[in-house]
């Protein structure tokens, strides 16, 4: 499950940029988000057969709380933070690296205060080399 987890988020980001990127520019990014969300909606309720359990929808729903809610408005943020960025000239080889090291970063407190998560020494030298690969793209 593990690979294969990881197969699907590697195919999907990557598809995920290139559709970002072929966005055309007149384009207003609300409505590219509204299109999008109408598609993910519709492939979400036909999966719904695969991955819902046998007590219905209704005994799922009872088990979300507020994350699932605020979830949907971070998920605009980043699509339309993506497609800006692209917009405003950002390489597609360039921009997950760099969004997504700053993400990190901007976890590490999150983990460690909210979570209870610990870093090694090898964590804070991988933390070091993200500050430098951050520092480089974001000097070149």
């Amino acid at each position: 499950m593990f690979w294969l987890s990881i197969a699907l988020l590697v195919g999907a980001n990557v598809a995920y940029h290139i559709c970002q990127k072929m966005i055309p520019a007149p384009a207003s990014p609300v409505v590219s988000v509204v299109i999008t969300f109408a598609v993910a909606t519709l492939a979400s309720i036909a999966l719904l057969p695969v991955f819902l359990p046998d007590g219905g929808i209704v005994a799922e729903l009872r088990k979300l709380n507020w994350a699932s809610v605020v979830l949907g408005l971070t998920i605009i943020g980043i699509e339309v933070g993506f497609l800006l960025l692209y917009r405003s000239g950002m390489q597609i080889s360039l921009a997950s690296i760099f969004v997504n090291a700053l993400v990190a970063l901007s976890l590490v407190p999150v983990g460690i205060l909210f979570f209870k998560d610990r870093l090694l020494g090898t964590d804070l030298l991988g933390i070091g080399l993200l500050l430098a690969g951050i520092y480089l793209i974001a000097n070149r």
